[in-house]
């Protein structure tokens, strides 16, 4: 399949977006009737067979790195220069879109094909980079491969197991992998440099606005809690209200605080109840617990705590007046990764060049930037997607959009080419000294 795309029909973005298309079905897919693209699956193995043969297609030399990842390198001038890293994730989610992670990685094979048609070689080199494992859908932590590349990733993630009873090391060692060189997969201090990850936007705001692309600010800190108010289970029909302790209408009073809080809140705050489970769950019991799940997300730690603490003592408070018991516990707790200002400012820069206005906006999701970012700098281009729709297969984006996306992604290398000698990382290298 991946020699239907001979070296003529090249269209820089385009071809991205048809080779994600290529990518929606079965071998790429663990099914046939909708993608499905799990970590050290064979699906996963055809979908790095297919990416190395046209990142030599492209002028790279191909490798597969400890963590299940593959690198394509296009080497600089001088050769063994530092590397700018391009690239996203390959893996999806159960009936996901086509796009999300792949164009990412798709765009950059094709910016690395404009340069190497052209003889252009770089004061660096670009390493494109499809990373193994961002969504979690497999296996229960999420973004192993590029904390691996971060160096950040613990042996002990060896030890997950998934639905099937799995562990990764058997996983690992089942698709060629050595689940004892995890390790080795972490860049060396000074080998890369910067990373720039291009991403649908997985959200409504660009085509609210009417823009193609955006500039992401900062992938917003994220908290996890669950939440549970504990009264006392009784029967449906015999039990009057006013001697109920019922914690259902509770936990209804405590979601719509959350959503009064983050309605009001600053910094692209949010507030997410995605699962709610009644106990013991019959028709005609009154439940004895409820129990649900609260994600909370903002530019920045301090409004995302803030609103975690509001919305805490409203639960406090509800409890109290209700009669009942409730607890909070932290499941998850991820920082803000602001994206670098010197890299952002260039990408504004060439996105306008693409005459586009180059609209800047926060990062709702996670991304492997924010990992990454552990490392080296980093920045990110957002591209619009129909509907805002993702993790699902009417996930849509225009083949106009990706042409602008890869035409600013050219840019942004030119431009940081030009400005090497005087960009100044807003923190250092990971393992750097000073």
């Amino acid at each position: 399949m991946a020699e239907a795309f001979e070296s003529g029909d090249f269209k820089p973005g385009a071809r991205a977006k048809a080779r994600c298309d290529l990518m929606g079905a079965a071998p790429y897919s663990e099914a046939d009737d909708m993608l499905v693209r799990r970590f050290l699956t064979p699906a996963h193995d055809e979908a790095l067979k297919t990416l190395a043969f046209w990142m030599k297609q492209a002028g790279m030399t191909a490798r597969r790195d400890p963590a299940g990842n593959l690198v394509g390198r296009y080497e600089g001038e001088p050769p063994g220069a530092p590397a700018l890293l391009i690239g996203s994730h390959i893996d999806s989610v159960r009936n996901g879109g086509r796009y999300d992670g792949a164009l990412g990685v798709m765009l950059g094979i094709d910016v690395v094909e404009v340069l190497a048609r052209a003889g252009r070689r770089l004061p660096f080199a670009v390493e494109v980079i499809a990373f193994g494992d961002e969504e979690g859908s497999r296996f229960p932590a999420s973004m192993t491969c590029s904390r691996a590349v971060a160096g950040t990733a613990s042996p002990s993630v060896m030890e997950m197991t998934d639905a099937d009873g799995v562990s990764l090391a058997e996983a690992f060692a089942a698709f060629g992998l050595d689940p004892t060189r995890l390790e080795e997969a972490a860049r060396k201090p000074g080998e890369v440099f910067a990373f720039l990850e291009a991403h649908i936007e997985q959200g409504p705001v660009l085509e609210a606005e009417g823009l193609a692309l955006g500039v992401v600010t900062a992938i917003a800190a994220q908290k996890r809690l669950m939440v549970r108010f504990t009264g006392v289970a009784g029967h449906a029909g015999t039990t009057p209200m006013s001697l109920r302790k019922d914690p259902g209408p509770a936990a209804a009073e405590a979601i719509l605080a959350l959503e009064r809080i983050c309605s009001e809140g600053a910094d692209g705050l949010v507030g997410t109840v995605g699962r709610i489970t009644a106990l013991p769950g019959a028709f005609n019991v009154i439940p004895g617990a409820v129990e649900y799940s609260m994600d909370v997300r903002a530019e920045t730690a301090a409004t995302r705590d803030a609103a975690v603490a509001a919305v805490t003592a409203e639960i406090e408070a509800i409890a109290a007046r209700r009669g009942l018991e409730a607890s909070v516990a932290l499941m998850q707790d991820l920082a803000a990764s602001p994206c670098d200002p010197g890299l952002t400012a260039l990408l504004e820069d060439a996105v306008a060049a693409t005459g586009q206005p180059p609209g800047r906006l926060p990062s709702g999701a996670g991304h492997d930037a924010m990992v990454v970012a552990d490392l080296c700098p980093t920045a990110m281009l957002f591209i619009r997607c129909e509907g805002g729709i993702s993790h699902n297969p009417r996930e849509a984006v225009t083949e106009a959009d990706c042409a602008l996306a890869a035409e600013a992604m050219l840019g942004f290398v030119e431009q940081l080419a030009q400005n090497l000698g005087s960009m100044r990382p807003s923190r250092p290298l990971r393992g750097a000294s000073g």
